[in-house]
């Protein structure tokens, strides 16, 4: 059987989806013909410090040796080339979105994650995208040969429709608190809807970029917001299942998605959804189970809100395209059996 380390800075265990990704995949790919081995980096990726990046090759060097390296975009995006070069093994690049395209980050700072993480891709011997965006955006860009290339799309749990009332209209959006997922576009576009009956649910991890969490809340506050939006940090898969399940409508403002996984989960339940076109968000939702706008664009995205409060039998309408492309999404076998099979092609 061919074997992997599955190379991922942090805690494993992290709400975010990447991290899901990789956690359903490390617990699938066995049962595809692949033996694979969590290897923990340190978390401080995609910012390591120099002793970061010696623990890193001290942790490479204690594996096997010929063992092929499975690692995680968040980690090997930021390694230096004669860092990767230095492992010494097959390299499959798992890219859940370029780093360079996380939003916040100075000019300099993009500069040298797209240098570090084209160099880092150049030198792997295959990638792993996880949408056709994605991996088009690395052929363009990145410089990445498409042959080499293989998109294995996050899969997606069945999941029993939801049944949101309207009374009020419950706004779900689900994500880490970041610079990246637009929930301050999101607020000023419902600022400006003061005489709508609406309530708005954030939920996701809040201690991934304080400053952010925190301006968030600042802006909840100045708008007078606090009876309207609810922001419940991290919460439990069972709490945030209730949450699909009581929403009217899935909102997703992200400013660039390299899949957009929340929005398959929001059509595994059958909601209508209002998003971005943000990276790979636009091809995720069918055109016509959601409503997109321009990424950034809070005078659209309060039109496109207004749109489904206003009609029932529209809302009705995407609801059902929702589920219907809910139910032929791809399973995490389905993934894990794409996965397991480049590693096949890799692994000595």
């Amino acid at each position: 059987m061919p074997s992997t380390a599955f190379l991922i800075p942090g805690d494993l265990g992290l709400p975010t989806g990447g991290y899901a990704y990789d956690r359903r995949t490390l617990a699938l790919l066995s049962s595809h013909g692949v033996a694979a081995r969590h290897v923990a980096l340190p978390g401080s990726f995609p910012s390591p410090s120099a002793a970061d990046l010696a623990e890193t090759v001290r942790i490479v060097d204690g594996l096997p040796s010929g063992m092929a390296l499975l690692i995680d975009g968040l980690a090997l995006g930021a390694m230096p080339a004669e860092l990767v070069r230095r492992l010494g093994r097959p390299v499959i690049a798992l890219c859940h979105h370029p780093l360079a395209l996380e939003a916040g980050l100075t000019p300099e700072r993009q500069q040298e994650l797209k240098a570090s993480e084209t160099a880092a891709l150049a030198l792997s011997s295959a990638v792993i995208v996880t949408s056709p965006a994605t991996r088009a955006l690395l052929i363009r860009d990145f410089g990445v040969p498409a042959g080499r290339i293989t998109v294995a799309m996050p899969g997606t749990d069945p999941a029993p429709r939801a049944h949101g009332t309207g009374k009020p209209m419950k706004f779900l959006a689900v994500g880490s608190i970041v610079p990246r997922k637009g929930y301050d576009v999101l607020l000023r576009a419902l600022d400006r809807l003061p005489d709508r009956d609406w309530h708005l649910t954030i939920a996701g991890a809040d201690d991934r970029s304080p400053a952010t969490a925190s301006a968030l809340r600042a802006l909840v506050a100045s708008h007078q917001l606090e009876a309207r939006v609810t922001i419940t940090g991290a919460i439990s898969d069972g709490k945030l299942h209730q949450l699909y399940s009581s929403a009217d409508v899935f909102v997703m403002p992200s400013l660039f998605e390299g899949y957009g996984m929340v929005l398959a989960e929001a059509m595994a339940r059958g909601l209508p959804i209002v998003c971005t076109t943000g990276g790979a968000a636009s091809e995720t939702a069918p055109d016509d189970a959601a409503i997109k706008v321009a990424p950034g664009d809070d005078v659209a995205l309060a039109e496109a809100l207004s749109r489904v409060m206003e009609s029932e039998r529209l809302r009705q309408s995407m609801a059902k395209a929702s589920w219907v492309a809910g139910l032929s999404l791809p399973r995490w076998e389905d993934t894990a059996r794409i996965i397991a099979g480049v590693i096949r092609k890799v692994a000595p």
